[in-house]
């Protein structure tokens, strides 16, 4: 009985497939089957984004410019590792790092699953170097104010409800003390600005003390009359030696 069985399922599956295949493109377009016309590429590199779509009637004509057709979003997910990016602070400011944005945030933050991980002191994508960090807003750390200890690279891992990863991002943070550096280019920018429409001629490095520039003018004066009473004597000898020569002739 068994064998009979299995031998009328097989029979009816294949009669499902003769009539799977007699469906025709007519057929589809009877039962209002759109399809897409166009599809936009996804608005991010990494992580969820947005595609941009549009679907027309399967029978209509000229599909993309049909009044018929209609435009939806969908996600879309192209890469879930979305790299290491870096950034500096100063010691003292607020500083946010962001983990959802734009698109994720939009969705809402607690349909993500969100995990941080730290490595202190070191810019790395390496995983052997990170550790768990506790974050109370889930979506992003709140460094306020920002200290010397917080550099370091932070990692972000974000699961739907499903826990599939859809994005991980490693934000790595140089942290500089005001003491030391200001990196204010606009200020820095202004102040020569102010300098070149003064057509103040800037001397750098460190000039000579005044007591040297003395013994170095007093050094020369005194060269200068040295050579000066030398070739004086010079002239005198030798004017005093033509005078003798003229009135004491000598006879060869």
């Amino acid at each position: 009985m068994s064998f009979f069985a299995l031998l009328l399922i097989l029979l009816h599956s294949c009669s499902q497939c003769e009539a799977s295949k007699g469906v025709d493109l007519e057929d589809l377009a009877s039962n209002n089957t759109w399809a897409i016309a166009y599809s936009s590429s996804c608005s991010t590199t990494c992580g969820l984004g947005i595609r941009t779509q549009r679907l027309c009637p399967l029978a209509t004509d000229n599909r993309a410019n049909s009044p018929e057709c209609r435009v939806r979003q969908v996600l879309c997910l192209d890469n879930w590792q979305c790299g290491l990016q870096t950034q500096t602070a100063s010691t003292g400011q607020y500083l946010e790092l962001d983990c959802l944005e734009e698109v994720m945030e939009a969705m809402g933050r607690f349909a993500f699953v969100v995990s941080w991980h730290f490595a202190r002191g070191i810019i790395t994508t390496d995983n052997r170097f990170f550790i768990r960090r506790e974050v109370p807003d889930l979506d992003r750390v709140i460094l306020n104010p920002v200290r010397e200890d917080d550099a370091g690279t932070y990692r972000c891992d974000v699961l739907d409800t499903s826990y599939h990863k859809v994005k991980r991002m490693y934000k790595g943070l140089k942290v500089l003390s005001v003491n030391v550096l200001s990196l204010n280019f606009a200020k820095g920018l202004r102040e020569w600005e102010k300098i070149s429409k003064m057509n103040v001629t800037i001397v750098t490095g460190k000039l000579y003390p005044s007591s040297t520039v003395g013994n170095v003018v007093l050094y020369s004066l005194s060269i200068s009359i040295t050579v000066a009473l030398i070739v004086f004597l010079g002239l005198f000898a030798f004017s005093y030696w033509k005078r003798s020569t003229r009135k004491n002739p000598i006879f060869l």
